[in-house]
């Protein structure tokens, strides 16, 4: 590491937001031909001429609900979250440089097609006339936005960065944090600070980072499609279930002269409906394990001063380039200093055993977000399917219906051809070209199925091969690396729950499928510790001390509520990690669980929803057992529970608090007209005296949905405030 002794100091008017007259002139008239309208739960409509000014309105409107979370966003995609968060992010920040370059983005921005730039443009103008317009808000890092920032985030799935499997250890081991920094820059304090609300941090965690049980918490989506002929109306129904961080999206309306007509989930930062519908259709994602990207062993070897790699039996040089990573520690920021490197397989993600492991992948692209804008404006089936064909989509499998009556669904998009000999689950021989990608699979090579014969699709996050029943797509007809995810307890009970329904209408879809509570783990898990119990000799303690928790789950009917006591022992229970422990084991792990249920609360005789709570959070505020929350009945989605509602105690508390799972949804009907309803966490503003922070917060846990103002007859009898941005 380079040692340099520089040591600035900053006035703080050089933090201010400044624009240009021309700028100012530029935000001024896009803000006059934007109409933004709140409705009676806050969400904001927003309507304009072109599609760019309501991609203006839509910016300004995310910012005016939450700029930190904007800004964060784009902190995260940039690499430049230690700025805001200190040392603690340099390896988070290190994997964002090593796999986006911002400089590809800028040549991605100076080639977009006029009409995209123009939304590129608009985007970041949105942020910017926010940041004029409020001067009171103090950015942490961000003082102004650029166009091509939009390019860095082209999807807008929490788990849209795709890493082959490479970790922050695999990085640690290769990419080594000097303890001496190489810079100090004393800059004010109030540059540094970002609020806490909503547990926000949690949203910005390095994915590679957690474990694979965390992965499988946080990152479960539930999509449903029907089709006519096992719903009541004969018309095509999805349901749209995102499980994310809470307050990972929020919930708005883009309604242009130009043809759009879009509603749904927005991720913060981003200018396109993620996960929503329009007056056509709708589209569900949820996150695949669909092999996208790949791990390459490579040769190295140092010859002089560099390096070379070795690939086809010759060396070639290893690309090497310098980044500096900023960092904040106290009032100060210090500065980072990392080489790089790179083959012709993509950059260097670390060492693993010794060997430097590159990294293939297709994270963000042009394509991939003019794909995730020309979906939403996408007019029905065949047009959708184009969209499809544009093959960008590197995280997600996406669920469809549309007002024909067709339901859809693709596993992954983006599938790079191998060779099938090779496991690709694993980091495969770099020095060959014999271990290279052979082009993309098409559109109709995927895993894929079109109106199936059951009528009904489901995808959980699991294998596609249960995705329509007995109409699913066989295993054997495909590739292993194009669908490697294994099926789960959402699924088994999506797959019952949906093939058992008849006449399903949005209410039933919403009621009896989406907010079923039923918990089909505990069909696997149960099952052994009864085994055991049963095994045991009278003269054992445990045949009676255990006697009633066993009767208790023994009844039970595997369902989570307020109510249930056995829910808390099962789910407690199961917490600790009963895995494949033996059948005594189990036996303690059960008693250990009513002796801390006894400690925490004075009895194992507890009802779930006495320890599993919603409570939202304000600016600054901690989880809290003894301030206002609601009782959930909803559990994890890694139980099988179709609602996901993951809660976990935090310091200081006895109790559990929601953080992750159901966060955005809406259940949609395409007949003549679209009927749609739709719930977020908790509520709409970020603002802890508005009304609408905590409005929604009971229907959320009840699965009691509101209903959609699509068309604006509707958003006019329901105005709460109409405004162009800046008023």
């Amino acid at each position: 590491m380079k040692q340099l002794a520089i040591f600035l100091f900053f006035p703080s008017f050089i933090f201010a937001q400044t624009f240009t007259q021309q700028e100012k002139d530029r935000f001024n008239a896009e803000a006059k031909r934007v109409t933004i309208i709140r409705d009676n739960w806050g969400i904001p409509h927003i309507y304009g001429k072109t599609d760019a000014d309501v991609v203006f309105g839509l910016l300004y409107a995310q910012c005016e609900e939450n700029f930190q979370k904007v800004e964060e966003n784009n902190l995260e995609m940039l690499g430049r979250l230690s700025e805001v968060y200190g040392k603690e992010k340099l390896y988070d920040d290190l994997e964002m440089r090593l796999i986006y370059d911002s400089s590809a983005a800028i040549e991605d921005y100076k080639r977009s097609p006029a009409w995209f730039k123009k939304l590129l443009d608009a985007a970041a103008d949105g942020v910017n006339y926010f940041l004029y317009s409020h001067s009171e808000v103090k950015p942490a890092v961000l003082k102004h936005f650029d166009p091509w920032f939009a390019l860095m985030r082209t999807n807008g799935s929490i788990s849209a960065t795709q890493t082959g499997g490479a970790t922050q250890q695999d990085m640690k081991n290769l990419y080594k944090i000097s303890e001496s920094p190489t810079s100090f820059n004393q800059l004010p304090v109030s540059s540094f600070r970002f609020g806490e609300t909503d547990n926000w941090q949690l949203a910005t965690d390095n994915w590679s980072a957690r474990t694979p049980s965390e992965q499988l918490e946080e990152a479960g989506s539930n999509g449903f499609a029907v089709a006519p002929s096992k719903t009541k109306s004969k018309n095509a129904i999805i349901y749209i279930n995102p499980h994310v961080t809470f307050y990972f999206r929020t919930e708005m309306q883009m309604v242009s002269d130009e043809g759009l007509n879009a509603y749904g989930g927005v991720t913060w930062g981003t200018f396109f409906i993620f996960q929503g519908f329009n007056e056509h259709c709708g589209w569900m994602h949820t996150t695949s394990d669909a092999d996208v990207a790949d791990l390459y062993k490579e040769k190295i070897e140092k010859k002089g001063d560099s390096l070379f790699y070795l690939y086809d039996g010759k060396w070639t040089p290893v690309k090497s380039r310098h980044v500096s990573i900023n960092y904040r520690d106290g009032v100060a920021l210090r500065q980072q200093i990392f080489t790089l490197y790179a083959t012709g397989h993509g950059p260097v993600m670390g060492s693993r055993n010794g060997d430097w492991l590159s990294l293939k992948e297709n994270n963000r692209s042009l394509t991939a977000l003019m794909q995730s804008w020309l979906r939403t404006k996408a007019k029905g089936f065949e047009d959708f399917k184009k969209i499809m064909d544009m093959r960008s989509n590197s995280s997600d499998n996406t669920v469809f219906a549309d007002d024909k009556g067709n339901i859809a669904y693709w596993h992954g998009n983006f599938i790079p051809r191998r060779n099938k000999k090779l496991d690709w689950s694993q980091p495969v021989d770099g020095t060959t070209s014999s271990t290279e990608w052979k082009g993309l699979h098409s559109l109709d090579e995927m895993v894929h199925v079109y109106n199936p014969a059951t009528g009904w699709i489901q995808n959980c996050n699991s294998t596609p091969f249960t995705v329509a029943g007995v109409s699913s797509p066989k295993k054997e007809n495909y590739p292993s690396y194009m669908a490697p995810d294994a099926e789960n307890y959402r699924a088994i009970n999506a797959e019952r729950l949906l093939s058992e329904a008849k006449r399903i209408t949005v209410d039933k879809l919403i009621k009896e499928v989406g907010y079923s509570h039923y918990l089909s783990a505990f069909e696997i898990l149960l099952p052994p510790i009864f085994v055991a119990y049963n095994g045991l000799p009278a003269s054992d303690s445990f045949k009676q001390i255990l006697k009633e928790p066993i009767s208790l789950l023994q009844a039970w009917d595997r369902n989570s509520s307020v109510s249930s006591v056995a829910a808390t022992l099962a789910i407690e229970w199961a917490s600790r990690g009963i895995g494949d422990v033996p059948g005594r084991e189990k036996l303690n792990l059960l008693f250990e669980t009513m002796k801390d249920l006894e400690k925490r609360f004075g009895t194992w005789k507890i009802a779930w929803g006495e320890i599993n709570r919603f409570q939202r959070l304000g600016v600054g505020e901690k989880f809290d057992d003894d301030k206002p929350s609601l009782p959930s009945g909803l559990a994890s989605s890694a139980f099988g529970s179709l609602p996901s509602f993951a809660a976990r105690r935090y310091p200081g508390t006895i109790k559990r608090f929601g953080y992750n799972g159901n966060s955005f949804i809406a259940c949609v009907e395409f007949g003549k007209k679209v009927r749609a309803k739709s719930i977020i966490t908790g509520g709409q503003s970020f603002d802890p005296s508005s009304k609408h922070f905590t409005d929604q917060a009971q229907m959320f846990l009840d699965g009691d949905f509101k209903d959609v103002l699509f068309y604006k007859e509707d958003v006019l009898k329901h105005v709460e405030r109409k405004y162009h941005p800046g008023e």
